[in-house]
């Protein structure tokens, strides 16, 4: 159980990252809900996401399927929530993680793309989906190269997943300028794509909680906050 003191600081912490995000979107002329803050959830237990939840933070993001599975099995969320997982899928973990709709922000291969449109199929639903970039081309880092996301895009199964974006980090340890260089590639890459293969990728997954604001100044979507909103939680 979640003592009063902790929902109170969890609820503190979300209203100073909204400030903070709206903060971002002014000063680079954007519109306060053109950006949508995912508050990845992983550091947590069940109860302490769910206080994140009612402090308003209806955009879930975990790493790790089986986290995801076991949280929605502690606890009902409010459903008005919506799951994003953002860490690496495998295969084996598509089929218990597909009722839960999640939007998947780390689709970066044919085969993970293929499974998720057939399992989709059976289980009647269509996924929606990211393609992960690589942008800063670590060898450490999973993620398509630039040069293998068109590939991609233009092999699509014909049903069972939308794809809306593309998702990027920028590279470890990088500064905010050179951060901010690779989110513009990102927006750049999307763009491109958008234009010369007449598809729609409204969505940008980028930034954390130390780049957010050089992501929203680049055209991000979507942010994924974690750390901050749990400062001062034990």
């Amino acid at each position: 159980m979640v003592d009063q003191q902790t929902k109170d600081r969890i609820r503190q912490n979300w209203q100073s990252v909204v400030r903070d995000v709206h903060a971002a979107t002014d000063a680079a002329s954007r519109p306060a809900d053109s950006v949508h803050v995912v508050g990845v959830s992983k550091y947590v237990d069940a109860e302490t996401t769910l206080a994140l939840a009612q402090a308003g933070c209806h955009a879930l993001g975990e790493n790790r399927p089986q986290l995801l599975w076991q949280k929605n099995e502690a606890v009902t969320f409010p459903a008005d929530v919506r799951w994003h997982l953002i860490g690496h899928l495998q295969r084996n973990k598509i089929r218990r993680s597909l009722p839960l709709s999640p939007l998947i922000h780390s689709v970066d291969s044919d085969r993970l793309m293929t499974a998720i449109a057939d399992e989709s199929i059976l289980q009647r639903r269509t996924t929606t989906v990211l393609v992960e970039v690589n942008i800063s081309g670590e060898k450490a880092k999973t993620g398509l190269s630039p040069e293998a996301v068109e590939h991609l895009l233009t092999h699509l199964p014909s049903e069972g997943v939308n794809v809306v974006g593309l998702m990027a980090m920028a590279g470890w340890g990088t500064d905010q300028q050179d951060a901010r260089a690779q989110f513009a590639q990102t927006r750049s890459l999307r763009d491109d794509l958008q234009q010369r293969l007449g598809i729609s990728l409204p969505e940008l997954s980028m930034g954390m909680s130390g780049d957010f604001a050089a992501a929203i100044a680049e055209g991000a979507t979507m942010v994924r906050i974690g750390s901050r909103l749990f400062e001062g939680v034990r």
